[in-house]
């Protein structure tokens, strides 16, 4: 092994390693905050979720706690998503889609919007939160992960440059013959 591929070898181990070691720290910090921020929100999982009375302090707990929310969305504009749902309400509050038969408010003077589809703007908002707090945990495992590997890989690379194969020694000849010299024990 010449040299230069001796050195080449060592500081792409050197860089495999220091990559390594830093995916590593930047997930665990990625996770921490994920745990952490949860935590802070002090969400508590309700009776009928999967992770009732429970605190969300994890990317799980806040995916599970999600599908919750939208399960209590769809209960309360009555099995209906927001696109599903007319806009205004009319004189008698149901739900119109046409603005010209819409009720007025009379301090605004504008046609009354339908209150239960503005639930899903709130809801829609919360949901997406909790789910990108699952993904985001989700990237720092994922870069825990790769980080471990960059740092295995650099190692093994280092092992193989330090100590490279050397060639085996040859035999010794004998000066007469020119042939491997038998020892006998």
């Amino acid at each position: 092994m010449t040299d230069t591929f001796r050195k080449g070898g060592i500081v792409a181990s050197i860089l495999l390693i220091a990559l390594g070691i830093g995916a590593l720290i930047i997930g665990v910090s990625g996770r921490e905050t994920v745990h952490s921020d949860l935590a802070r929100e002090q969400i508590v999982g309700t009776p009928d979720s999967a992770i009732a009375g429970q605190k969300v302090d994890t990317g799980a707990e806040a995916k599970e706690f999600a599908a919750t929310v939208r399960k209590h969305t769809i209960e309360a504009t009555g099995g209906k998503t927001y696109s599903q749902m007319d806009r205004f309400l009319d004189e008698s509050g149901k739900p119109t889609g046409d603005e010209k038969a819409a009720a007025v408010d009379p301090m605004s003077g504008q046609p009354v919007e339908n209150p239960a589809r503005n639930i899903w703007i709130s809801s829609t908002a919360f949901q997406t939160a909790l789910n990108t707090a699952y993904f985001a945990e989700s990237v720092a495992l994922f870069v825990i992960v790769m980080g471990a590997a960059m740092l295995l890989i650099g190692i093994g690379f280092l092992v193989l440059t330090l100590r490279p194969l050397t060639p085996a020694a040859a035999p010794e000849r004998t000066a007469r013959t020119g042939s491997p010299a038998v020892v006998t024990g």
